[in-house]
């Protein structure tokens, strides 16, 4: 693709960049960025500065946070004994989406797929494992979607936790094997929560 400027090739370039942007809707974009008011695209611009220079992990559950807490553990009224264990922030905001929901997360950062070079060590799961020797979790909730490298992250998880007093569940099967948590219509994500079954169960399936 040929450009009369090359500041709008860059612009296109980087723009490609991005998940599920072609060329041609980099394009469109860029040219509908110019125009609108230059105060418009400076506010962007910001936004994505301080997206990148501002943004924090939690540090109790390493969800995406403004501050060193993030505003769910940071919440008085969130059932603390309760930990929600998903892959990341879209199934945070998915779950929280259903409003079945009131006790805190525990975000991995992905799921461990040997295939991906993806193994245990890349994921927050010492943390998790280290929260719970601490004594304040009574139950786990796993939410990882139902996919060979969820299940798998799941049961190594679980073998992890053997021997601690606490009861593991995960979410019921309204949600199709091989579907992603984030797609899941809020309906069937908040009966899933809310009719979860013990993981021991889920095993013998």
């Amino acid at each position: 693709m040929d450009f009369s400027s090359k500041l709008l090739g860059q612009a296109v370039a980087e723009m490609s960049q991005l998940p599920g942007i072609g060329k041609r809707t980099a394009l469109r974009l860029v040219l509908h960025l110019l125009k609108q008011p230059e105060s418009q695209t400076v506010q962007l611009s910001g936004a994505l500065t301080n997206l990148r220079t501002q943004i924090k992990l939690c540090e109790n559950c390493h969800n995406i946070s403004d501050t060193r807490i993030c505003d769910i553990c940071a919440n008085p009224n969130r059932l603390k004994e309760i930990v929600c264990v998903v892959e990341d922030i879209r199934d945070v905001m998915a779950i929280e989406n259903t409003g079945q929901y009131r006790g805190l997360y525990h975000v991995l950062g992905g799921k461990i797929s040997p295939m991906d070079g993806i193994g245990p060590s890349q994921l927050t799961i010492k943390s998790l494992i280290d929260k719970v020797k601490l004594g304040e979790v009574e139950e786990i909730i796993f939410a990882l979607s139902s996919t060979l490298e969820g299940d798998t992250t799941n049961f190594y998880i679980f073998k992890q936790l053997e021997g601690a007093a606490i009861k593991t569940s995960t979410i019921a099967r309204g949600i199709s094997v091989g579907d992603e948590l984030e797609f899941a219509d809020e309906v069937t994500l908040g009966r899933s929560i809310t009719n979860r079954v013990p993981f021991e169960s889920s095993l013998k399936n």
